[in-house]
């Protein structure tokens, strides 16, 4: 498995992290929970991304549980979290930065991952009535008491990672957003700069070109989905029809390399030269070797570009 540096961290970690959204919900029978994550770490991946509000906290207990959480097991493998979002009968109702809330939030998820300390803790939603001085001051003393070694965010823009750091003064190492064929509002603007249509519409800030001056690496979530809301465009075993074209230009890919379109997927992915790592929210084995095998791939340029323009973007 092919490692990458994690942002400013100086970690070495694998080039595809473990989503473990629905590891409670899937993975409910706690040896099919064991086996998975001890099968994803012989394989390589031993990075895990949790939530706090992923199944209300139960996806970190059961990959605790599972596993049987040891001092040994724990130094071989990375654990990042996430927190601030409040939710009410799986409603945002809204986030929380106030220092009583991120301190309980992250007790909270060390107890149910049965573990003394986060390698990654992400503010999961930008606060827009945060105090990022007391936020900052927070985060500082989650870092000097051990309890969090690394921070970043999730879904932040350049401008609030900027307003975060006058206050923090520690690397944010990384930034959790959704990226995909379908979903590439970081390159789609930067193209249809100065054009005067929808494509242009800087939504995202110019992110993808601040992350990589700033040395912040990108994860990117939902690397199989085709929107926020629109489900997949490519299943483990039925493509969605609403996207032949890209299921065609992901076939070609896999047909060429031998490998199958979860992996072409993948390798799309990771192409990009600001080392995207996706985060792969599957619970079966055999799915993950198949993103494993798409790491492992370097497209083209000109494989790179059939699949943009085959997801419906336009190059002028």
């Amino acid at each position: 498995m092919k490692k990458m540096k994690l942002g400013k961290s100086g970690l070495e970690v694998p080039r595809i992290a473990i989503g473990c959204m629905r590891m409670s919900q899937e993975c409910a029978d706690l040896k099919k929970a064991e086996a998975f994550i001890r099968t994803a770490m012989e394989l390589g991946v031993n990075y895990f991304d949790h939530a706090d509000i992923y199944d209300g906290g139960e996806s970190e207990r059961v990959f605790a549980k599972a596993i049987g959480m040891t001092d040994t097991l724990r130094e071989q493998m990375y654990l990042q979290s996430k927190c601030d979002i409040l939710l009410e009968n799986g409603t945002v109702v809204g986030y929380n930065t106030t220092r009583e809330y991120i301190r309980g939030a992250v007790d909270g998820i060390l107890s149910r991952l049965q573990t003394d300390y986060l390698d990654m803790l992400l503010l999961h939603r930008p606060d827009p009535i945060c105090n990022y001085e007391e936020l900052g001051d927070t985060l500082y003393m989650l870092k000097m008491s051990g309890k969090v070694r690394h921070f970043g965010v999730s879904n932040f823009t350049p401008n609030q990672i900027r307003l975060l750091k006058r206050y923090f003064d520690e690397p944010v190492c990384v930034d959790q957003v959704q990226f995909s064929p379908l979903h590439t509002l970081m390159i789609s603007a930067p193209i249809n700069m100065n054009n005067p249509t929808d494509e242009a519409v800087m939504h995202e800030d110019g992110l993808l070109d601040f992350c990589r001056l700033e040395d912040i690496t990108l994860q990117a979530w939902s690397p199989f989905q085709a929107g926020f809301d629109r489900g997949t465009y490519l299943g483990s075993y039925i493509d969605n029809p609403d996207y032949p074209e890209l299921n065609k230009a992901l076939q070609k890919i896999a047909d060429q390399y031998k490998i199958t379109k979860t992996s072409a997927a993948i390798a799309w992915i990771v192409r990009h030269p600001a080392k995207i790592q996706p985060v792969v929210g599957t619970m079966k084995i055999s799915r993950l070797a198949e993103c494993l095998a798409g790491a492992e791939v370097e497209l083209t340029r000109e494989d790179w570009y059939a699949v943009y323009r085959a997801a419906g973007n336009v190059l002028l």
